[in-house]
């Protein structure tokens, strides 16, 4: 009886790094590299890391976590606000742990700014106080995005036009870096970054490109299937613990539409089209940003992606 092939080698590359927007298919091209190679798949995906939201974020399924090692899925509480910074940190020692191990590091997530810290290097911000981001978040809970946004732009004028009026998170992040160091957040991006933890140079990178229909088609019907698996409990249980609504865990695709829903504000209807909306155009973001942003990422259409990688791994 012969035996069961092992990890099939590998060239140079440290880590593989695959991006791409919401639905595309990187958890199953994360999945068979993992096990064509001996790799470890990290999370790279800044709502996938909250323990609090397992369905409406598409988390890998259990069956999918048992057939390779994840990491960093479900491991952060949902009052906490995961920093970039934070992530690195934990991103690089699980990459180290892997490399310790004999293991490929195979990052996967749709969250640009996580590959771009990880990859370019990240502005070099003091860390904000505890009591000054209590107290911010305090004052703006219950306050309109637009009115914080409104009051970003009146001290930090630059990154307030770099920003949405209704994303709440990046405008608190702004204002916290402004109250804190006495200077707008838009000159410490200026001074520059430090040095990537993990160069492009070293690594596999691939964007997943999918055609905008069918993507949409994909995403719309992912939506209905996380109701029907108990998305609707879940964010029931996150809604009963009275979090931060400025919080990230609270502004997941899904998420806000459902609580609205919960509190008797929105039909269900009329919440899973809110969610499915707000999905479609992140993902179109997600497009653009590693198209405009990522150097170094090739693009390719899921259906090609496995056999290029494997070949670039084991070239």
């Amino acid at each position: 009886m012969g035996q069961a092939a092992g990890p099939a080698k590998r060239g140079k590359a440290k880590a593989v790094l695959i991006a791409g927007p919401t639905a595309s298919g990187k958890s199953a091209l994360a999945l068979a590299l993992a096990k064509r190679f001996g790799g470890v798949v990290i999370n790279a995906d800044s709502m996938q890391v909250y323990r609090d939201l397992q369905i409406i974020t598409a988390r890998p399924s259990t069956e999918e976590m048992a057939a390779a090692p994840h990491r960093l899925y479900g491991t952060v509480d949902g009052q906490v606000n995961f920093s970039v910074g934070r992530w690195i940190e934990a991103a690089l020692a699980e990459i180290a742990t892997a490399e310790a191990a004999g293991l490929l590091p195979i990052l996967i997530g749709g969250t640009g700014l996580y590959f771009k810290a990880l990859t370019q290097g990240i502005s070099d911000i003091p860390p904000v106080p505890d009591e000054i981001r209590q107290r911010l978040r305090a004052e703006a809970e219950g306050l309109p995005a637009p009115v914080l946004h409104q009051r970003l732009a009146a001290l930090d004028p630059v990154t307030a036009a770099k920003l949405r009026p209704n994303d709440p998170q990046r405008t608190l992040r702004a204002l916290e870096v402004f109250v804190a160091t006495g200077r707008p957040l838009a000159d410490w991006q200026q001074d520059g970054r430090g040095a990537p933890a993990l160069p492009i140079q070293q690594c596999a990178a691939m964007f997943l490109s999918v055609e905008r229909e069918p993507l949409r088609r994909r995403i719309d019907e992912r939506f209905v299937a996380m109701m029907a698996a108990g998305a609707l409990d879940e964010v029931a249980r996150l809604a009963s613990r009275g979090l931060d609504p400025a919080l990230p865990v609270m502004r997941a695709h899904g998420v806000p539409g459902l609580i609205a829903h919960l509190a008797g504000e929105m039909s269900l209807t009329e919440a899973i089209a809110k969610g499915q909306r707000d999905t479609r155009a992140y993902a179109k973001r997600q497009e653009t940003w590693f198209r405009h942003q990522m150097p170094g990422f090739a693009a390719l259409p899921p259906n090609e992606a496995l056999a290029a990688l494997t070949a670039g791994l084991q070239a």
